[in-house]
């Protein structure tokens, strides 16, 4: 037992919320979960019990109730979204939201897949779009579909006026790859090893925009979703679709099913789903 594993449980039980008590305390929240996680273990006790996070949602599901007999679309909602589809997504999504239903007072998260998860099953975040991720308990998996990556390339790039590329074109090609964090950078390499493709590595980045800079000086290529086509962000680059097998991704939205659904989220559900779908 170690003084800063009960600084940590402490502010978890102060803040009522694992997210709130990493931010208090200046730390990682899978890092403060592991450190509560080793307390427990040496302490030999759930100090966390599941029954009291039930206690405690069963509390906002009962206000929520209260909130939602008034009949209208309103309250605060809590809006996660990763990194590799926020940027692409959200603006837009946001907007038509928020035109359609102003009683509603939004709040937005860019974070990892992983880091979406706790946010969810403490409740700090109502929903959250994101691409793969395992079912469980305390998440709900909703499929928006699936989405095409390309290659993006410089327009300088010999491969660049193809209509198409191959596979097998890219054995020679210099890779600009996203940090291990993001689940893309875990696809892309997925999908280059299924292809037998073993590619020299560039460099790495944390922002899809870093890496689509890089690129557009001719630094090596990469594999991009769809939607960042439709931005800006891709200046003096070139997307190219591949010939099958043509690498997809899924795109998700995730909800907690241990919490009553406000009308909020339920509605914002029904607008992502009718957007992904157009």
């Amino acid at each position: 037992m170690e003084i800063h594993q009960l600084r940590y449980f402490v502010a978890v039980a102060e803040e009522h919320s694992f997210s709130r008590a990493a931010a208090r305390e200046h730390v990682a929240q899978p890092s403060l979960s592991q450190q509560i996680q080793k307390l427990e273990f040496d302490v030999g006790e759930r100090l966390f019990d599941r029954l009291a996070r039930k206690v405690l949602l069963e509390m906002t599901n009962a206000r929520r109730c209260v909130e939602d007999l008034k009949r209208e679309v309103a309250g605060r909602l809590t809006v996660g979204a990763i990194l590799t589809i926020a940027p692409y997504v959200l603006p837009a999504l946001i907007e038509k939201f928020q035109n359609r239903y102003t009683n509603v007072t939004l709040e937005i998260f860019e974070d990892t897949t992983e880091n979406l998860a706790l946010r969810l099953e403490d409740g700090t975040v109502d929903v959250a779009l994101v691409s793969t991720c395992n079912e469980s308990p305390t998440l709900q998996r909703d499929s928006l579909g699936n989405e095409p990556l390309l290659l993006l390339l410089s327009k300088e790039h010999p491969l660049a006026k193809r209509t198409k590329v191959k596979w097998s074109d890219l054995k020679s090609q210099k890779f600009l790859l996203l940090h291990e964090m993001h689940c893309l950078s875990t696809q892309v390499c997925e999908f280059l090893e299924a292809n037998h493709l073993r590619p020299q590595l560039a460099a790495k980045a944390v922002q899809l925009t870093t890496i689509a800079r890089m690129v557009a000086s001719g630094l090596g290529v990469t594999l991009v979703p769809q939607m960042m086509m439709k931005s800006e962000l891709a200046k003096g680059c070139v997307a190219l679709p591949f010939a099958p097998p043509v690498p997809i991704r899924e795109i998700n939205l995730l909800r907690n099913p241990l919490r009553l659904e406000s009308r909020a989220a339920a509605a914002f559900r029904e607008q992502a789903a009718a957007a992904f779908s157009a």
